[in-house]
């Protein structure tokens, strides 16, 4: 005779209460499952080491030292990574957090991406590592003849990598600008000059990502990378503009005409006379007044940048 067996399992009755009296004790904690810590016969799929995993996106406040002595505090997003051997299923993701928030303040910017890393690797036991800190960096700039002044933004990504037990400081700038194209800047004149026609150049709101390799032991300052980008493009977009600042900044386009050949270029002119950077990358856009598509160029010093296949969002991410 066969027996009827239940369709679903029988269990206790549960309470559906939470219960914020209950606190954890040692016993009660260590007996927790760890998925993550897990033997290797819990992998899914290839049995294959994973270069980076980690966290994106993390933010929290960071403090960060300024070129005149001071200090500021700045909203930064974090992406931590490490890399994870091929008999290991996975890490405790919540150490990445825990390193910065033990570190953060305590320590200025470098000084916690240095102290982050070496927990990671540390307390993951991994043999690679990875941190990128973002943040929008402001500075106060002046107007060019109203005497105005106000805040100008900069997307900064400082990032550290220890690799085969070498060490990466790396910074990536964003230097918005506006570049007036030569050859219509010419066209225009020769309708003027030859038949009396009122032309006007096209212009464009453009961006350049630096990416460059900090070396030695002086410091490069946030400061230094506007400085440095000013010199190479003149041109950079404006705050606060008056009717006198607009008619300037036209005769500064106009005395400035440039294509995007010219500014990786003329940024990669800047970078190699400057002790503090090694190895760099530049990544420029000028998304055109004229064309329905973007004119775009990439630069690259040394090794670091180099590569062979080109990330197809590398250009669509830059947006001035």
């Amino acid at each position: 005779m066969t027996q009827n067996r239940p369709l679903t399992p029988v269990y206790p009755a549960l309470s559906r209460a939470y219960p914020a009296e209950f606190t954890v004790s040692d016993q009660y904690r260590d007996s927790l499952p760890d998925l993550q810590n897990g033997p290797a016969s819990l992998i899914v799929g290839a049995r294959t080491a994973i270069q980076h995993v980690g966290i994106s996106n993390f933010r929290l406040p960071i403090r960060y030292h300024t070129r005149d002595g001071g200090e500021i505090v700045l909203e930064t997003s974090v992406t931590g990574t490490v890399s994870l051997d091929a008999d290991r299923k996975g890490i405790n993701m919540s150490r990445i957090m825990r390193s910065f928030y033990a570190h953060a303040e305590k320590q200025f910017s470098l000084g916690v991406l240095a102290a982050a890393v070496h927990d990671y690797k540390q307390h993951l036991d991994a043999f690679d590592a990875r941190i990128q800190m973002r943040l929008s960096y402001p500075v106060r700039v002046a107007s060019l003849r109203s005497g105005l002044s106000g805040w100008q933004y900069y997307d900064i990504a400082l990032e550290l990598v220890d690799q085969a037990g070498q060490r990466l400081r790396m910074m990536h700038f964003d230097y918005v600008y506006s570049s007036t194209c030569p050859c219509s800047l010419e066209l225009s004149e020769h309708a003027r000059e030859s038949r009396g026609q009122l032309a006007t150049p096209h212009s464009q709101r453009s961006i350049a990502r630096l990416s460059v390799v900090m070396q030695g032991e002086e410091k490069l300052w946030f400061e230094d990378m506007v400085a440095l980008c000013r010199r190479a493009v003149a041109t950079e977009t404006q705050v606060m503009v008056k009717r006198e600042d607009e008619q300037a900044f036209a005769e500064l386009n106009a005395a400035n005409p440039i294509f995007v050949e010219d500014a990786v270029r003329a940024f990669a002119q800047q970078l190699l006379a400057e002790p503090r950077i090694g190895d760099f990358r530049i990544v420029a856009s000028h998304q055109e007044s004229l064309h329905s598509h973007d004119a775009v160029s990439l630069l690259t010093e040394g090794p670091t940048f180099a590569q062979v296949s080109l990330d197809p969002m590398i250009f669509a991410g830059l947006r001035a």
